[in-house]
Formats: structure tokens, sequence, C-alpha cells
């Protein structure tokens, strides 16, 4: 099957599959025939565990989205989709560039479609199948509309054969979904790389090349290397010092000081903000001075274990404000947020592990990158497949913490527990309660391409 093929009839499924539904079930089916596709026309491209690793997730994903339906499920959806896409397609080239090019073909695709040479086949007919259509088709259809209009003003009950006919389909909505869906499976079937991806591509690699012209660069040019190292080392003395003063303080402050209960949430947020700035800057700094030379400069050992010390040192901060986040829960319960925090925390601690390695390993600065992607991919398909809401809901409700009705009717697919509790103990969510019934209602009485499948086993209050 030819690519011009695959885009048209990927097309015509979009449009059968979203005419006069909203988004469902329908974009969990498209997702799977999509994955389903590039397993079946580009089998023989499946040389790597990694490909078997994104078909799986790929059709997991489209489950936990006609189930969920939820911006969580649709990000593991569409990421998943995508990355098997593009390792298939591309798989020379590094994973991080797939967030730029799909930016890219989102604005080219206007562009390219009318470039009909790249993606239509030649004009000259190397078959007689255009012949044939022509021959069998097309002049016969085009005698039998003359003739009819002919023999339709001649007997009024002969025109009514058709005439009375009306089709109960809205041509506009047709050709505007047509449109989309061939947008959509023109720039995934089609899409475009700039030769510069493929020119750069070796500087996104997770080893060094020319290792002799490396140790010899210089990041300013009035500063040679001796200087330079120098500078580090003293630079990181000095934030190590100041990093060890600042858990010192922050963990006494956390731990040991006097806190009332309306003052945690705000000095929680506020410390889990220098987390984040401490974290992004020691990552960038180790970036900075580890971006070439000193990976194999032997004479900067003192540099590489201060470097070490800095990452374990924020590895400690981190570990603070992971136990800050626990102790925070359990005076006041959980929400979204504070299961954000442990995330980030997660793969903070993930980072500064391959940062380190990068240091022992002597790897560039794409390799953290690189490794990075899959485990914020990772990330996004575990929110994907748990239902957080639920989780939250039996917490709160069951240590008695944050478990306000009006707070509980804003959380996402627990209503079944939700209900139960209220139920109990009298209780009324009171206009977010009325929302959620009414979401409800909504969903379930939708078609089924346009349903989030949880609510069909959800019991109509």
């Amino acid at each position: 099957m030819k690519k011009y093929q695959i885009i048209l009839a990927s097309s015509l499924i979009f449009t059968l599959l979203f005419y006069n539904e909203s988004i469902g079930v329908n974009l969990a089916i498209f997702a799977l025939l999509l994955t389903g596709l590039i397993c079946y026309f580009f089998q023989d491209r499946f040389t790597e565990r990694t490909h078997l690793i994104l078909v799986v997730t790929s059709v997991l994903s489209c489950l936990a989205f006609a189930w969920y339906g939820d911006f969580a499920s649709f990000l593991a959806l569409s990421m998943s989709v995508l990355f098997l896409q593009f390792k298939t397609q591309d798989k020379k080239l590094k994973i991080v560039q797939i967030f730029p090019l799909v930016f890219l073909n989102a604005f080219t695709t206007l562009g390219r479609v009318f470039m009909f040479s790249q993606w239509l086949p030649e004009r000259k007919i190397h078959n007689n199948f255009a012949k044939k259509l022509v021959a069998y088709f097309i002049i016969p259809a085009i005698f039998l509309i003359v003739f009819f209009t002919a023999y339709s003003f001649g007997s009024s009950h002969f025109s009514s054969l058709l005439t009375d006919y009306t089709l109960d389909i809205d041509i506009v909505e047709v050709v505007l979904i047509g449109i989309l869906g061939f947008y959509i499976s023109f720039s995934f079937w089609n899409y475009w790389v700039p030769e510069v991806c493929y020119e750069k591509n070796e500087l996104l690699n997770n080893d060094f090349d020319n290792i002799a012209e490396i140790k010899n660069q210089q990041t300013f040019s009035f500063l040679d290397l001796d200087f330079e190292r120098k500078s580090g080392e003293v630079t990181l003395v000095l934030l190590n010092f100041m990093l060890l003063v600042f858990i010192i303080t922050y963990n006494y402050e956390q731990f040991f000081e006097v806190v009332k209960n309306p003052n945690l949430s705000a000095d929680t947020h506020e410390r889990v903000n220098s987390v984040i700035f401490s974290i992004i800057m020691a990552v960038g700094l180790i970036l900075f001075y580890f971006k070439g030379g000193f990976n194999f400069d032997k004479k900067a050992a003192n540099l590489k274990k201060l470097a070490k010390i800095w990452i374990v040192l924020n590895g400690l901060l981190i570990v603070s404000a992971f136990i800050k986040n626990s102790e925070y829960i359990a005076v006041q319960g959980l929400t979204y947020k504070r299961l954000g925090v442990y995330a980030f925390l997660v793969l903070a601690i993930i980072g500064l592990v391959f940062v380190f390695l990068k240091i022992t390993k002597q790897k560039t600065n794409a390799y953290l990158a690189n490794q990075m992607v899959w485990y914020f991919y990772g990330t996004v398909l575990i929110c994907s497949f748990v239902n957080w809401g639920n989780l939250i809901t039996n917490y709160n409700i069951s240590v008695n913490k944050c478990a306000e009705p009006m707070f509980l009717s804003t959380l996402n697919f627990n209503d079944e527990a939700r209900r139960e509790y209220f139920s109990k103990n009298h209780l009324n969510g009171q206009l977010e309660e009325v929302k959620r019934e009414e979401q409800i209602d909504e969903y379930q009485n939708k078609s089924f391409l346009s349903k989030a499948l949880y609510y069909e086993f959800v019991n109509n209050k």
C-alpha cells in the first residue's frame, strides 16, 4: 500500500469515526488503527526491543484513553503513537528531535500538501487500471447523468426516483472533519524531517567524537584551561558550602521549628520551589563545566569530585523535600498537586543519577536529554493508567483529611467512592456535585464513539 493510499484511507476512517461525534472512544480506535498500520506495513523495520515496547504502550495508552478520556491519557496516547512512528521511520534520529519536528510539521503541512509530486504517484499510467476506470465507470456515469437529466424533464415520476430522497448528512461538517482528518493523516504519514536534523543528529550522541580536539576546547577565549578549571573548582567549593548551609537551615525549619498549620501550605510550596530552582541550577552547572574537555582532563579530578559532592547534596535536598511533602500529606491529605510534587522529585532524582553517570562515564550533555525523554514518557504513561482521583478520595476519607464534600466533588473518576461517602455521612458537594452528576449523565447519553467507557460502569444516580 502506497503512502498516498494510507493517507487517504486514514482520512476516510477519521471522517467516519468523528462525523457527528465528540472525542472519545473514536480517538482510541483511530490511534489503534494507526498502530496496527505501522505494525503491518513496516514490520520489517522492527529490529529493536524498543519497537515492541512502544507497540505495547501504544495499545495500552489507547485503552486508557478509551476508559478515562482525560488529558493525561490523551498525552500518553499521542506520545506513544508518535514515538512508535518516529522510531520506525527514522530510528537513527534521537527521540528528543520528535518535539521540534511535531511543532514544525504542524505548520509546514499546510504548504507541503500542495507539493503533489512528493506524495502523489506520477501522472504517467503504467497499467490498464486508469483505462478501465475511465471506460467502465467515468464515461458510462457521464452519459447516465446526461440522459437521466433529459428524461427527468419528460416525466415527473421518473425524476422522483432520485429527487424524492434526501440524505441526512451535514455536508459542511463532513468537509471540515475530512479536512482535519486529512491534515492529521498527512502530517503523521508524510512528516518532513529537514536535512539539518540528520546533519546535526551526531551532536545528540551519547558519546563524544574527536576526543583529542575536545580536550583543548576553551569555554572563554580570554581564559586558558588552567584558569577555567580553577574557576570551576572555586565555584563548586563555594556552592557546595552554601548548599550545605541551606540544607541544614532547610531541615531545621522543616523538622525542628514549630510551624502553625495555616502556614504549612505556603511554607511547603516555597521550599519545593527552592528545590526546583536548586535542581535546575545544579544540572545546568554540571552541564556547563562538563560539556566537553573536562570530561577527559586528567587535571580535573578535583573538579569532578566537587561536582559529585554537589550532586549528592542536591540529592539530600530532594530527600528532605520528599519527607516534607509526605508530612504535608499526612497533615492536609492528598491532592493532585501533592502527587505532582512526588512525580517531579522522582524525576529529579533520576536526572541527578544520570548526571552522575554522565560524569563518571564521560558522556555528552545530550546523553542526559536522551535518557530523560524516556523517563518523562514513562511518567506520563503511569499517570494515564492510574485512577488518581479515586486513590485521593479513598486515602483522604480513610485518614479524614481534606475530605470536604466540595473538594471531593472536583476530583475525577471517584464517583462510586464519593457517592458512598456522601450517602453514609449525609453530605453534599453542592454546585460541584451537581456538575459531576451532569457530566456523568452527559457521557452516558452520548453515542458509543463519543463515550469515555469509565462512565458506562457508573450507576445512574
